[in-house]
């Protein structure tokens, strides 16, 4: 366990090394079908917290983390099979975004549904 009470840092943290702004867009451009505009959503808001001067380091670590493993191409289920590829994925955003919830500051999410918004219009 970490200091803030999961365990979320300890088993993406190896991850962390595959993070990369280039692979993060890459990743997002390669697989926006198969995300979904929710997934989609999920990845940004992770990205525009990152940005945020206000989330704490450790927060940060756990998010570069979970960006880690949604780039990388050897994951728990590799990307390529059909229907299920992204299902791991999705989760480890989604697990992140909840372990964080009270650190993710309003801004990052308005800036994430703001680019759905301009990718895929109402």
């Amino acid at each position: 366990m970490n200091s803030k009470g999961n365990d979320f840092t300890g088993k993406y943290g190896s991850f962390q090394e595959h993070y990369t702004e280039t692979g993060f867009w890459a990743k997002l451009k390669k697989h926006a079908g198969r995300l979904g505009k929710q997934g989609l959503e999920h990845a940004l808001v992770l990205y525009y917290a990152l940005q945020e001067p206000s989330v704490p380091t450790w927060a940060k670590a756990v998010i570069v983390g979970a960006l880690g493993y949604f780039i990388f191409p050897l994951d728990a289920i590799p990307d390529f099979i059909p229907a299920l590829g992204m299902v791991d994925d999705i989760s480890v955003l989604v697990a992140a975004i909840g372990a964080l919830e009270l650190n993710i500051p309003e801004s990052a999410r308005l800036k994430a549904k703001a680019k759905i918004k301009e990718w895929f219009g109402e």
